[in-house]
């Protein structure tokens, strides 16, 4: 069975991506290169792309900056590839829109399972996390979160801008109020695939969404932390969410 699934592989190391496209494409992939930010942009307006793997470290323009670039535009998922693979790099990486970070060097059948896990997400998502237009915003003890302009709006007013990896993480809390995630759960619905290596970055992911919600970091009222189990959405009502499709 064929994917019919176009990636787009954004390095300026010519070797890698004449050989990860040679090999792309023996999982029936269509595969498009691009050695910098001007052939990405090219690319991506002459054709249909369902998932980019880019370089952090390109000439010019870097690989932070162009996943921020397409996600302001698109929701076209981005796979980091790059020898930087540090655990702040990495969560910056996913706070600049990033879906999965692989370091290098890396296994490329493990890249194809990537792909393919985080293009299964996409679709996924696609068809069963959807908002109607009626219900942009969705309230939850006094706050209100802005779908399309990714926003908190707080009990008094205060509006709080979210990053796409908080937005995320707390769409992901807003379907399963008041229910018990791991760490694994929650980065896989969150970010597309189970922690791993990154098991630490949901954590600073989650504090940093804790400092959005005004949250005491001494005693969390709204996300509650249950050791060596994972984090629990406490909130009394999410009204709104009858229109998430789960």
């Amino acid at each position: 069975m064929q994917n019919h699934n176009t990636i787009l592989i954004v390095d300026d190391d010519q070797e890698i991506t004449t050989l990860l496209a040679e090999y792309l494409a023996n999982f029936a992939f269509d595969v498009l290169v691009a050695n910098d930010a001007f052939e990405m942009r090219a690319q991506l307006a002459s054709h249909s792309v369902d998932l980019v793997v880019m370089d952090l470290m390109l000439p010019g323009t870097d690989g932070l900056t162009l996943a921020r670039e397409i996600r302001l535009q698109s929701e076209i998922p981005v796979i980091m590839l790059t020898a930087r693979s540090s655990l702040i790099d990495r969560v910056v990486g996913l706070e600049s829109g990033a879906d999965d970070y692989i370091g290098k060097p890396f296994e490329p059948r493990e890249l194809v399972a990537r792909i393919q896990s985080v293009l299964r997400r996409t679709h996924n998502s696609s068809n069963t996390t959807r908002l109607v237009a009626s219900s942009d915003i969705v309230s939850f003890d006094g706050w209100e979160l802005h779908r399309h302009e990714r926003t908190l709006t707080s009990p008094t007013g205060l509006v709080v801008p979210l990053s796409n990896a908080e937005f995320k993480l707390l769409t992901t809390f807003l379907h399963t109020p008041r229910r018990l995630l791991s760490r694994d759960q929650l980065m896989e619905h969150a970010r597309g695939r189970a922690m791993d290596a990154f098991e630490r970055s949901i954590d600073l992911l989650v504090s940093r969404l804790r400092q959005k919600l005004a949250e005491d970091a001494n005693e969390p009222s709204m996300i509650k932390t249950v050791r060596g189990a994972g984090y629990i959405f406490n909130v009394q009502s999410v009204q709104g969410r009858a229109a998430w499709a789960t």
